[in-house]
This record gives structure tokens, sequence and C-alpha cells, in this order.
């Protein structure tokens, strides 16, 4: 079993920062995958960036460039810098641990999720 615990969600005006972090704790081991999903109302929940144990990441299109993931030296915390946020990043944020297979990544465990709201 994994548990993950999120924080950093909140209300920001368009142009502004945030910064979300996940802890996880339990059998992270078996993973070798970390990341972040969002979903907004009426949407699909959608990955919007991954990061493996070496450090290699994935992201989505619509972020590239204004977001970050970045994971602890330990491997068991995982971060999203956001930069740049748009009324359209408005959200609930999603941790989760996974892996890799090939340039997929799976999900296994998820976090309960944190809204993200931009607006002015």
């Amino acid at each position: 079993q994994v548990q993950l615990v999120e924080s950093g969600g909140g209300l920001v005006q368009p142009g502004g920062s945030l910064r979300l972090s996940c802890a996880a704790s339990g059998s992270i081991f078996t993973f070798n995958g970390m990341g972040w999903y969002r979903q907004a109302p009426g949407k699909e929940r959608e990955l919007v960036a991954a990061i493996d144990s070496a450090t290699k990441t994935n992201y989505a299109d619509s972020v590239k460039g204004r977001f970050t993931i970045s994971r602890t030296g330990a491997k068991n915390t995982v971060y999203l810098q956001m930069n740049s946020l748009k009324p359209e990043d408005t959200a609930v944020y999603y941790c989760n641990v996974g892996y890799f297979s090939g340039t997929s990544y799976i999900v296994k465990y998820w976090g309960q999720g944190t809204q993200v709201t931009v607006s002015s």
C-alpha cells in the first residue's frame, strides 16, 4: 500500500505561481514513477507531468515551459512548480504513484486531490 498526502493548492491570479507538494509513504520502492494529473469540471482527468526514478520527465503540451516536476533525493516527495498560471489551469490536481512502461506512465495509487483555482 502507498499513501499520498498533497498540499499547496489554492487561489491565485492569472500569471501567478503555485507549488504543489506530495509526500508518499508505504511501499513506494516498488514503483519507479510519480506524477500529477488534473481534472477540470466537466472534463476528463488528464496527465499534467510525470517523473521517473532517473528524473526523466513527461509533460502535457499545455504546461510545457510553465510547469516543472521534481522529486527529492529520497524520491518519496514530488513537487509541481506551476508558473504563469492561466484560468484554464483551474482543476483538482491529483498526485499519483506508478511506473513507466516504455513511454507510457501507468498510475497505481492516487492522492485525494487539491484544488487549484486561477482567477482574478
